[in-house]
């Protein structure tokens, strides 16, 4: 089986190994309390047996959805904000060509409802002016007020183009599974749909439909994606013994290294398809354990292009950050570097050299530099970036998320702090009911 692996060695110059075994009891036992539901938050714990638990028939009705979209739109916008949005991009921007949607070879897929920006909105209506487009409208509750002001702003000019009757079969909405306003209008408006289940969090929900449809209408195989997920998932049970575990072993590694001062942590790629993965995981975590002043604040960076920016703060600066860098064993392409009789650019001893090569020994020089300016370096490797193993690489975050901020003590399914923005907002808009709030 092609298996992510995890590195943790290079830690030990600043932590010992002792202090992340000793840590061992309480990762089993945090993982433990994910699997007995015992823990704070145990509401929302339906993502961890989520993808042994995804039927072949409930894969279907995502593919006949996503290819219905993909035969009749050139352009699919898809609406959402977090969660809602950062898994599907994710995955599409690591898996599929980077160029393939402008070869024609599988719909553009751009995103919506992120933002609160006219500048944006207004762009989007006129590229989408002339082209066939669709909307996959992903909201719990269908009032968020990002998402709900681009859905209504898309939902007119796809009338207005294409007529009530087709926009319905256009518009496919992810929502909850009886209430809410996304739920009620898609009732009357005759809206194919799906539901975000009760007890998985936005910020863990892309292997549902909130994730796996816009991954389909990419064209990327989601069974293949959830097959690795669903091993991972196996791997990282309670059973697993703590040596075998990565996702204890990665809880527990980190934990250690932010009692030991190192309150940062970078996530480092050096493949720029991963930009997004990077993304995603930044809100995973800072959303999961950032609470009652604790947690470790979350930063990416893509390598060897920040190197040229970051790279000086990493290697100089405040030494209270460690590293977690996502390395690909084989990339799915081979590009040599040719000889040129001229020379001029001085690259003629890499000649004959994989372009691959060159970025392995970049990645392996900055580890060590790294290392001498006194960043500990933790190091993920997948076999190859496919949907199997990019399936593994999500559920090991997010299985490591849990037991990660429970070690840490703290809720790692809510996100209070989420609505202070939206309580303040809303009074400055002064929307009904919060015309009262001083500010």
């Amino acid at each position: 089986m092609n298996q992510i692996k995890l590195e943790i060695d290079k830690v030990f110059d600043f932590v010992s190994k002792h202090s992340v075994t000793a840590l061992a009891g309480d990762a089993k036992k945090a993982n433990l309390m994910l699997e007995k539901g015992n823990g704070n938050g145990n509401k929302f714990l339906g993502w961890l047996n989520l993808p042994s638990s995804t039927s072949d028939k409930a894969l279907s009705e995502i593919l006949d959805s996503a290819n219905l979209l993909r035969t009749k739109c050139e352009v699919v916008v898809v609406i959402g904000i977090g969660g809602s949005y950062l898994g599907a991009k994710a995955v599409i921007d690591a898996i599929s060509g980077s160029f393939d949607s402008l070869e024609g070879k599988r719909p553009l897929i751009v995103f919506a409802g992120h933002n609160i920006g006219e500048d944006y909105l207004v762009e989007l209506s006129r590229f989408l002016t002339g082209r066939q487009f669709g909307i996959v409208n992903i909201s719990k509750s269908g009032t968020t007020t990002e998402p709900a002001l681009a859905f209504r702003i898309l939902k007119k000019q796809l009338e207005e183009a294409v007529g009530k009757d087709e926009a319905k079969n256009r518009t496919i909405a992810i929502t909850d599974a009886t209430r809410g306003a996304l739920r009620t209008l898609a009732g009357k408006e005759g809206y194919k749909t799906f539901v975000i289940p009760d007890n998985v969090g936005g910020r863990f929900s892309v292997l549902t439909p909130v994730g796996l449809l816009p991954i389909a209408i990419a064209g990327i195989d989601i069974a293949k994606l959830v097959a690795g997920a669903a091993d991972m998932e196996k791997i990282t049970g309670a059973g697993t013994p703590f040596e075998d575990n990565i996702a204890e072993i990665y809880a527990a590694t980190r934990n250690v290294l932010y009692r030991s001062g190192k309150k940062t942590e970078i996530l480092a790629n050096f493949n720029p398809k991963l930009h997004f993965i990077a993304e995603w995981w930044k809100q995973l975590y800072g959303e999961s354990e950032g609470k009652e002043q604790k947690g470790i604040f979350n930063a990416a960076v893509d390598f060897t292009t920040d190197l040229h920016s970051m790279g000086q703060w990493i290697q100089e600066g405040e030494r209270t950050v460690f590293e977690t860098v996502i390395s690909v064993a084989e990339p799915e392409h081979r590009l040599e570097v040719p000889t040129d009789p001229e020379n001029l650019d001085g690259l003629n001893y890499l000649a004959g050299k994989r372009v691959d090569f060159v970025n392995k020994m970049a990645e392996k020089g900055t580890q060590l530099a790294h290392l001498e300016g006194g960043v500990p370096n933790l190091r993920i490797e997948l076999p190859k970036l496919d949907e199997y193993c990019l399936g593994q690489l999500l559920y090991f975050f997010e299985r490591a998320c849990g037991i990660s901020g429970y070690i840490l003590g703290v809720n790692p399914f809510n996100q209070p702090g989420v609505e202070a923005y939206k309580k303040n907002m809303f009074a400055l808009l002064k929307k009904p009911g919060y015309e009262n709030i001083t500010l």
